[in-house]
């Protein structure tokens, strides 16, 4: 869709929910159809109070000392959302935060994504956004879909959230009303107590005397009296962390486990034909993979080692090959607009500006390679292991075994990272396969290399873009053309087959990014060329954004260079009517000095980027020394609408930064034959700490719409670079990663 700015000629792209966030957060008719006509209704409540605790809802339980047990549906990967989820649930309650416990929140639809619906409408009209809410979440409600991606968590839960808070806090008031004989409207609660004037009740005195009915008197607080959002309080996973206490996936231990070493075969479209091995040997066989076991992870290792697996693929596998489809596709007639107008050709006039740009696959190189832990016994099947989807694992799991949902239970623990990754269930599917092959508990452990080999990978992406530049100095016309496979289609073909679209169909979530823009522009379009690859693709931080922020942002400078434009004077010109990115991109502007030089051999550039309903501007500055690219220094500003913990949006944009400043130097994944070329990090190097500028980062408080910060600090980060390395050097550089350019 288009909207008309103020000025008569150009256009400004409206910034609409994806595809994908849409289709996953409305559902499709017949999904909704089908959920009235098959799935349960009423499920009983969940069941988690334990050693005297008193449950206040599914959310709410109050220990017999008067310490709050919170139960967290999301999964903890670093990113601090059990912290964040808490701090909202414990501020409407008025709970103590030095006496707030959190633990994973089981496998029911009490704690289903709901919020997601209501993310993926928020862009339609307001009776079919209501409409389609409604619709959405109770298709999310049915499939007990839990899933932690997308930048949704304290968006999606938060209001939720809230209401539990004040429900709990309404039935503790109504058992202190009781007791002092007044107003339960009166009283407010506070550290862990009930208050009237000089009266104090802790809640464990409280709970004693709670009625179901005093949950109709349940009111959220004035946002005025919410103490703990917006305040940085200490996160709750640290301690165990420093500590040692924290239990992530190879800290499982099952009495009588063995533990199994794994090796795949070509990516995709591989499969195993025979394996050979020492006499004795015994070998799990997969469709493409084999594993084996010992009393050890040395042993089993070992045992692997020993095996002489043979490969074969289904049609081409996977090579070189892939870079000149992409290039012949993107030069070919094929590819659908997906937004914007064909009146762009006029627009461009006869000497349009033109750039190509091209990114390769990329792994998640999580720090914690995927592990997992299963163990079968009388039919039913028991997991322990990092995930970011409970459903999918499960689901998963349920389907490779050909047994019922309800006989699989996965206990998720901490992540050492997770990115999109561990959103999939390979890990666990293999592991349970594994576990039935040996008949005991196993505990399988991907090596470095497999993890690499294994990965779901970000898909690589080649781009034309074509601009043209008025005579009023504005931009006329801005054409986007993208080549990519679609991640969509991958992933939902492994995971959720019923919504998966084909593989080569176009559509704008795949170019997530570039299909629109925050700037006027006289005339724009933007298309997708679908190119079908055999290399399974996943989710990576930010997705789409990934690289449509570099290709438009990157392009952007050569636009205000054509205009001989400063590249943020150039950017403010186009942002009228869209006062929230002009804010962000004056203030990284101010706390980075951009009008003052950089120190000799270096420059700053500049990027400007929403994704997942927030709002970055980015400054890098870069140069290159001796051959090799120097970061010194980035600013970044946010606008995340409203920061539950400031401290954590912090980390979170500098980890996304860093991470998108380190896929654009080094990151590259290619293959030979179906395998990846790429087997630790000697070929697929992370930046050093010796290596990490020094960042600063603002946190805007406009009290929009809460915006996602997990994902939205890396799309800006290659544009700024290159951008600061094409104002340093002279030279710009179109092709990532930029180590190809030092070689």
């Amino acid at each position: 869709m288009l909207q008309t700015s103020a000025s008569p000629s150009p256009t400004r792209r409206t910034l609409l929910p994806s595809r994908r966030a849409f289709l996953i957060g409305a559902g499709a008719t017949l999904g909704v159809g089908i959920g009235f006509l098959v799935w349960p209704r009423n499920w009983p409540a969940p069941d988690l109070a334990r050693d005297g605790e008193v449950a206040l809802n599914a959310w709410v339980r109050i220990a017999p000392d008067g310490g709050v047990v919170l139960a967290i549906p999301q999964a903890e990967m670093g990113q601090g959302i059990w912290s964040g989820l808490a701090q909202i649930l414990a501020d409407e309650l008025g709970a103590d935060w030095r006496r707030i416990a959190v633990e994973p929140a089981p496998l029911h639809p009490a704690y289903a994504h709901v919020g997601l619906a209501a993310i993926g409408t928020a862009g339609l009209p307001p009776v079919a956004r209501d409409i389609a809410a409604f619709a959405g979440a109770t298709v999310i409600r049915r499939m007990n879909l839990h899933l932690t991606g997308g930048s949704t968590s304290i968006k999606g839960y938060h209001d939720i959230l809230r209401e539990a808070g004040a429900v709990a806090r309404a039935l503790l008031a109504g058992a202190a009303a009781r007791a002092w004989k007044v107003d339960a409207a009166a009283i407010d609660t506070r550290d862990g107590f009930a208050v009237y004037k000089a009266n104090r009740m802790s809640f464990a005195d409280a709970v004693r005397d709670i009625l179901p009915e005093d949950a109709e008197r349940a009111r959220l607080r004035p946002d005025a009296d919410r103490r703990f959002v917006g305040t940085p309080l200490p996160r709750l996973d640290l301690p165990p962390k420093v500590d040692g206490s924290a239990r992530f996936g190879a800290d499982v231990r099952v009495p009588g486990m063995v533990f199994a070493a794994i090796a795949h075969g070509p990516v995709g479209n591989g499969r195993l034909v025979t394996v050979k091995g020492p006499a004795g040997a015994r070998a799990i066989r997969g469709a493409n993979w084999v594993a084996t076991t010992g009393a050890t992870s040395f042993e089993a290792m070992r045992a692997l080692d020993a095996l002489e697996p043979v490969w074969d693929t289904d049609g081409e596998a996977a090579g070189d090959w892939i870079a000149d489809t992409l290039a012949q596709a993107l030069a070919g007639p094929d590819g659908k607009r997906v937004a914007g107008t064909d009146k762009v050709e006029a627009a461009l006039g006869d000497r349009p500006v033109v750039a190509e740009y091209a990114v390769p696959f990329l792994a998640h190189a999580c720090m914690e390679p995927m592990v997992a832990t299963c163990r079968i016994e009388e039919g039913r099947v028991e997991l322990w292991g990092p995930t970011q989807s409970l459903t999918l694992a499960v689901s998963g799991v349920a389907r490779a075994l050909g047994v019922s949902e309800e006989m699989v239970t996965v206990h998720p623990t901490l992540l050492g990272g997770g990115f999109g990754r561990k959103a999939e269930a390979d890990h666990f599917i293999e592991a349970a396969l594994i576990a039935r092959a040996v008949g005991k508990p196993v505990q399988l452990q991907w090596s470095r290399r497999e993890d690499l080999h294994a990965d779901r990978f970000r898909p690589a992406a080649i781009a034309r873009m074509r601009g043209a530049i008025g005579p009023d100095g504005r931009i006329a016309a801005f054409d986007a053309r993208i080549a990519v496979p679609n991640v969509g289609a991958s992933f939902m073909g492994r995971n959720m087959p019923a919504f998966a679209p084909g593989a080569d169909s176009a559509s704008a979530s795949a170019i997530e990014g570039a299909d629109a823009l925050p700037y006027a522009v006289g005339a724009f379009r933007a298309t997708h060329v679908p190119v079908a690859t055999p290399v399974p693709l996943g989710y990576w931080r930010s997705v789409g954004h990934s690289f449509s922020a570099f290709f438009v942002e990157a392009f952007l400078d050569e636009l205000a260079a054509a205009a001989g434009k400063d590249p943020v004077a150039f950017r403010l010109a186009h942002l009228e009517g869209m006062p929230r990115h002009a804010a962000a991109l004056r203030a990284v502007a101010e706390d980075s000095r951009w009008d003052e030089p950089s120190p000799p051999g270096l420059a700053k550039g500049v990027a400007l980027h929403e994704s997942f309903g927030s709002i970055v501007a980015t400054v890098v500055e870069a140069g290159v020394a001796d051959g090799t690219v120097r970061i010194t220094r980035t600013w970044t500003a946010i606008d995340c609408g409203r920061a539950v913990n400031p401290d954590s949006v912090r980390a979170q944009i500098e980890g996304g930064t860093l991470m998108g400043l380190d896929a654009a130097l080094h990151g590259r994944v290619d293959f030979a034959d179906g395998m990846a070329r790429q087997a630790n990090f000697d070929s697929y190097p992370l930046m050093r700490l010796a290596d990490t500028p020094v960042m600063a980062t603002r946190v805007i408080q406009s009290g929009a719409a809460l915006g996602g910060v997990g994902e939205p600090g890396t799309p800006p980060a290659a544009p700024a670079l290159v951008n600061a390395l094409a104002r340093a050097t002279g030279s710009r550089l179109r092709r990532l990663p930029l180590a190809d350019a030092d070689a």
